[in-house]
């Protein structure tokens, strides 16, 4: 479930990116706009996944510690 929000917060962070840049909504785009049922969904759940990420901040062994060989 992690990596799933992590990638999906990336997804949403890359497109927020290109909104900000570029004034363009990639999402929009490839689901008819940013009203579209489908665009809401993905909206949603990008959002969601983002609320889940804060909650690797808060444990420990979240992601695992890189080792030296």
């Amino acid at each position: 479930m992690d990596t799933l929000a992590l990638i999906l917060s990336i997804i949403g962070s890359i497109n927020w990116g290109l909104v900000g840049i570029f004034k363009f909504d990639l999402v929009a785009w490839i689901f008819g706009g940013q009203t579209g049922v489908v665009s809401r969904i993905i909206y949603t759940i990008v959002g969601l996944a983002g609320l889940w990420c804060i909650s690797l901040l808060f444990r420990r062994n979240a992601l695992p510690a890189q080792q030296d060989d």
